[in-house]
């Protein structure tokens, strides 16, 4: 049997990651969980179907919202499925395309808004005492670096969001936008 973290080899990267910067921040209220564990969504609806195209990573603030993928399909390549904030005030809606996105805008240190997706960097006043190490990381493993529109990227997601909500509103009822 593996020890590997989930069967997304970017999520084994970055719980080595953390793994090596001990129990530290660093990108604010993210955290890695168990891999598809339960983060609450049978409180919006227990069909089955709806149940089994989430799959629960990790935290994505301090007051219990999490990040969940969401099987759009039946891609193998589970790092490009969409990315589902499961909102602790009852929201649920894609947050971004897929995982190397979320990573992205995880560079910005700034917890996930409901109405605009995340802040711009410079207005984050302080940062995790992590983050340079993640910044540095990301840079390295994958490439990344913070988003130079973080609002451009929260545009160009709503397709995926459109068609998340046309998919989910068969089972749960979703707020107005």
């Amino acid at each position: 049997m593996s020890e590997a973290y989930s069967p997304i080899p970017e999520l084994n990267l970055l719980k080595e990651f953390e793994g090596r910067i001990g129990r530290v921040h660093y990108s604010d209220g993210f955290e890695l969980r168990e891999y598809g564990a339960d983060s609450g969504l049978d409180t919006w609806s227990e069909h089955p179907e709806f149940l089994s195209r989430f799959i629960p990573f990790a935290r994505a603030n301090g007051s219990g919202s999490d990040y969940a993928l969401w099987r759009c399909d039946d891609r193998t390549d589970l790092a490009t499925l969409p990315v589902v904030l499961v909102g602790d005030e009852g929201h649920l809606y894609v947050i971004a395309r897929d995982l190397m996105e979320l990573f992205q805008l995880l560079l910005i240190d700034s917890e996930p808004m409901y109405d605009f997706g995340f802040l711009d960097a410079e207005d984050v006043e302080e940062h995790s005492e992590g983050h340079h190490e993640f910044r540095v990381w990301l840079k390295r493993t994958f490439g990344l670096e913070p988003p130079e529109d973080p609002h451009a990227l929260w545009s160009g997601r709503k397709e995926s969001d459109d068609r998340f909500r046309d998919w989910a509103s068969r089972f749960v009822e979703l707020d107005d936008r």
